[in-house]
């Protein structure tokens, strides 16, 4: 019989399933609505979307190793709880555990971040293909990076490693910072919002295109493509921003590339080469020489990959 794995990728409103081949392929996928749901019965969810995969692996001959979750949030290794701020009642739920009671056979279930997840799943089947040290830059509601060194994940002593949105990229500390940080604060999906927000209040740039009622991510980079100055002044802000969080990840981690994805980064990519100019003036000078800026290849799917891939080889 041949191997398969079992992936599946938490979000804030929904959750994506997949049935994964050994070469990365998506044999079967599945999808559940989660948004307005909470506690065990999220958990339920889940699992109620892993055996529907199991019992297809079944149906199709295959051996499925492994079950994965991606959570956006925290995984603690050692107790199998999680952290998920978007997911009422999970400061701390036991999802491996209640897993493996409510899928009900024995199966191998791993959990872990949304950000390595993503750098893994880039890695086997996307913009990392083939790399030992890389960077997943997620930017979406927040920010966080999946780093992969030595071809290993880092993820610190408590789950943590990657929560970048919480660099240190000011020397002022600003109120609002203590909720996320100044990288996220300022070049978020939210911080862009935020950003303009403040400089519409403070009645510094005029915008014939934006409005405090019409303020989003989507908006923003639209009316920056129509050379809006309010626009031009927020993504201009968020890009410094990028450059110095994408210097101090080369400088620190020396990767041989940093991938920019997450859900509101799709039109972000025609910035990438203004984002390596900023990062050059910071970085460490060899090391930013070598470094590629990439999209991802994956998309929306990068930790969904990741965690297929997780759900046959745990040992990333």
């Amino acid at each position: 019989m041949d191997i398969a794995g079992i992936g599946i990728d938490l979000g804030g409103t929904k959750c994506a399933g997949a049935l994964f081949d050994s070469s990365g392929k998506i044999l079967s996928r599945h999808h559940a609505q989660v948004a307005g749901s909470g506690g065990t019965e999220v958990g339920e969810k889940i699992a109620a979307l892993a055996q529907k995969l199991l019992e297809e692996g079944d149906s199709n001959n295959f051996t499925v190793k492994g079950i994965c979750v991606s959570v956006p949030g925290i995984a603690y290794q050692s107790t199998g709880k999680v952290w998920a701020p978007n997911i009422p009642g999970w400061e701390e739920y036991p999802l491996r555990p209640e897993l493996g009671k409510l899928i009900g056979r024995e199966i191998p279930v791993h959990i872990d971040s949304d950000r390595a997840c993503s750098i893994l799943g880039e890695v086997w089947a996307g913009s990392a293909a083939g790399c030992d040290n890389a960077v997943f830059l997620a930017v979406g509601t927040g920010i966080g990076a999946g780093i992969l060194s030595g071809g290993k994940i880092i993820r610190g002593s408590m789950g943590i490693a990657g929560a970048i949105g919480w660099m240190a990229l000011d020397s002022e500390f600003k109120t609002g910072y203590e909720k996320f940080g100044s990288f996220e604060y300022n070049a978020s999906g939210n911080g862009l919002v935020r950003v303009a927000g403040d400089l519409l209040g403070q009645k510094k740039i005029s915008s014939a295109i934006l409005t405090e009622k019409n303020l989003e991510a989507r908006t923003i980079f639209e009316a920056y493509e129509r050379h809006d100055p309010l626009a031009v002044a927020v993504i201009g802000n968020a890009v410094i921003y990028w450059g110095k969080a994408v210097a101090n990840l080369v400088s620190i981690f020396d990767p041989e590339v940093i991938i920019f994805g997450g859900g509101i980064f799709g039109p972000g990519v025609l910035l990438l080469d203004s984002i390596y100019r900023e990062a050059k003036r910071w970085a460490q000078p060899v090391s930013i020489k070598k470094v590629k800026l990439l999209p991802s290849a994956l998309g929306a799917d990068a930790a969904l990959f990741g965690a297929g891939k997780l759900s046959m080889d745990p040992g990333k």
